[in-house]
């Protein structure tokens, strides 16, 4: 019989089910977090269920926030005629990053991907959709350049152009297959200033 304790094995899958954390990430982790002071561990424990509880989506762009609206959303030096469409949340820090952008976002939560079963009633194309109004003038495409954020854009665009405002896409500094993510500003910076109508 293998030595084992239920409490820590438990802890270590939990780790490991963490995207990018295999087996001997999840077992360096949970030694961390089990070597903590116990007012320290309480701390971390919190924090997880304190975002949890308290985060949820902007009721204007669908980003993380912990009011009604998101801090961007909220902004009142914002170009409100200008929405970037990203997948993910992370994408509006990458961009952020770049300070080439002062428009909005809309985080879709995702892109169209039939074989992992997601369709446009998955992410959050409604909500999009019900924002584009007469001060709307573009809508910038900023998904990823991988096959599911490529569909998703033309999905997108086919329903955004009757609605007379200018759609536009991410010019390609950003490589194919990569996450925005993981872009640097550099790159970022030339792709929203290269960005084409589509």
């Amino acid at each position: 019989m293998a030595y084992s304790v239920a409490s820590l094995a438990r802890l270590i899958e939990e780790f490991e089910k963490m995207p990018g954390v295999g087996k001997k990430s999840a077992q360096r982790m949970a030694y961390y977090v089990l070597n903590l002071p116990q007012e320290e561990a309480e701390r971390f424990a919190e924090a997880i269920t304190d975002a949890h509880s308290k985060i949820h989506q902007c009721s204007v762009c669908c980003n993380l926030t912990e009011n009604d609206k998101c801090s961007i959303c909220s902004d009142p030096r914002r170009d409100f005629s200008a929405i970037c469409v990203v997948e993910d949340f992370r994408d509006v820090l990458a961009i952020e990053r770049t300070h080439e952008y002062d428009g909005t976002y809309h985080v879709l939560h995702g892109a169209i991907s039939p074989m992992n079963g997601v369709g446009p009633d998955q992410l959050t194309v409604k909500q999009l959709l019900a924002r584009i109004d007469g001060s709307v003038q573009e809508v910038i495409m900023a998904t990823n350049p991988t096959v599911e954020g490529e569909a998703t854009a033309m999905y997108l665009s086919k329903l955004l152009n009757p609605l007379g405002v200018k759609v536009t896409r991410l010019a390609y500094g950003v490589p194919v297959g990569a996450d925005l993510e993981y872009a640097d500003e550099v790159t970022l910076s030339r792709a929203l200033e290269g960005r084409r109508v589509i």
